[in-house]
């Protein structure tokens, strides 16, 4: 198996380490792992696409590319000029902090993931959510390193993948704030909603006198309903999100065709 890698925490992120092994480990031993990775952090970045400027793009080592771009950048440089063909499966993470409920639309993690979908890839992202029982542990990613592997397998083994569909399903992948020793089990989740919980800005001032804003996320361990991602992740569970990247509020258009009849 071929498997392209990514993730929006940057190139030397220890998470990324933590996705190669997975994907080593995946692959097998006459498969191929093949990393492209924004140089620097991206995260927050979505689905962005460097669509008005050119990227760099570095081969560091033998199947091992820095590109001065996005998350979706990457995967769009991996199948266009880095990688001699297609990947079998693009894996994006580990990303250090979750990507449930609301993040999910502001992560680049979850950005390239899609960008895979919509040119066809099955594809998977891979996030670690922190908390005060790991945090000052020297291995944040324990429980995604030592779970990772039977989850990404499971899904390719047995997931559906819905392959010739406009908009083909990825998953969403976020292991719990715990020691894998810890983790209760595995659920399959909706996307969650924080409530109260918002992004927001903080100004500040350089020492320059110049006035700038620092965007602030809000509280991470807000509950979410029953049966959604963070409320698994809370719970001890690692949550499973089939995704897709179609917006239409489909329940809606029967509703919205009345209004213009």
């Amino acid at each position: 198996m071929r498997i392209l890698i990514t993730n929006d925490d940057g190139i030397n992120a220890p998470g990324l380490a933590v996705l190669e092994a997975i994907a080593t480990e995946i692959a097998g031993p006459g498969g191929e792992v093949w990393t492209v990775a924004p140089a620097f952090e991206q995260s927050g970045v979505g689905h962005c696409i460097s669509y008005s400027r050119p990227m760099m793009l570095a081969e560091l080592a033998p199947r091992r590319f820095a590109a001065e771009g996005t998350p979706a950048d990457c995967v769009l440089a991996a199948l266009g000029d880095a990688m001699p063909g297609r990947p079998d499966l693009v894996l994006s993470g580990v990303n250090r902090g979750n990507n449930a409920a609301e993040n999910t639309l502001y992560s680049g993690t979850i950005g390239a993931a899609l960008e895979a979908a919509l040119q066809n890839l099955p594809a998977i992202a891979l996030s670690q959510y922190l908390g005060p029982e790991i945090i000052d542990r020297e291995d944040l990613f324990e429980a995604a390193r030592v779970h990772g592997a039977g989850i990404v397998r499971r899904l390719i083994d047995h997931a559906p993948w819905e392959t010739g569909l406009d908009y083909r399903l990825f998953y969403n992948v976020n292991f719990p704030p715990l020691p894998a020793a810890k983790v209760a089990g595995v659920r399959a989740t909706a996307q969650g909603w924080r409530r109260d919980t918002f992004f927001s800005t903080e100004p500040t001032t350089a020492p320059s006198g110049r006035r700038f804003l620092w965007v602030k996320g809000g509280p991470q361990h807000e509950p979410t309903a029953p049966g959604t991602d963070a409320a698994a992740n809370l719970a001890g569970y690692i949550s499973v999100t089939p995704m897709r990247a179609d917006l239409t509020a489909h329940d809606r258009l029967a509703d919205l065709e009345r209004v213009f009849a």
